[in-house]
C-alpha cells in the first residue's frame, strides 16, 4: 500500500501544469503495478480547503469520487499514529501534519511514502518517492 501526501493528490486531481502530469504518472504507474493507495483523513481535509476557498462544487466532487475509489484507501488518524506523530516531530522536527501523514503511514504498514517534500525522504522509517 503506497500513501499519497496531499500534494499529489491535488496535483492529480487539479492538474496545474506540470506537476499535474508528472503526479498522474507516477499514480498511474503505481496502480498498474498493483498497489492500492492510501491517504488519511488528514489529506481528505487538506485537499478541500482550496476548492472550499474557492467555492469550487465541481473540484470538491473530483476529490470525493477520487477519495470513494476502490483503488484509494482512507485512514483514520489513531491514537498509535498521534503518539507516533509526536516521537516524529521530536526527533525531525518536522510539522504537525507532516509527522502526522508519516506516522498514519508507517501505523498502517504502507511500504512506499509519495510526496513532492525533499525534506520528508530523510525520514527512515518509511521509503520517500519524491516527485520532482
Amino acid at each position: 500500500m503506497v500513501f499519497l501526501d496531499t500534494s499529489p493528490v491535488i496535483y492529480l486531481i487539479e492538474q496545474p501544469t506540470l506537476w499535474g502530469q508528472k503526479s498522474m504518472a507516477r499514480i498511474s504507474t503505481l496502480l498498474s503495478g498493483g498497489e492500492q493507495l492510501a491517504v488519511s483523513d488528514l489529506v481528505r481535509m487538506e485537499c478541500q480547503v482550496g476548492p472550499l476557498k474557492r467555492n469550487d462544487q465541481l473540484m470538491l466532487a473530483k476529490f470525493a469520487v477520487f477519495f470513494a475509489s476502490p483503488d484509494v484507501q482512507v485512514l483514520s488518524i489513531t491514537g498509535a499514529a498521534c503518539d507516533r506523530a509526536a516521537i516524529i516531530r521530536a526527533q525531525y522536527g518536522f510539522k504537525p501534519l507532516d509527522a502526522l501523514h508519516l506516522a498514519t503511514a508507517v501505523e498502517n504498514g504502507c511500504s512506499l511514502f509519495l510526496t513532492n517534500d525533499n525534506r520528508l525522504s530523510k525520514f527512515p522509517d518509511i521509503p520517500s518517492d519524491v516527485l520532482t
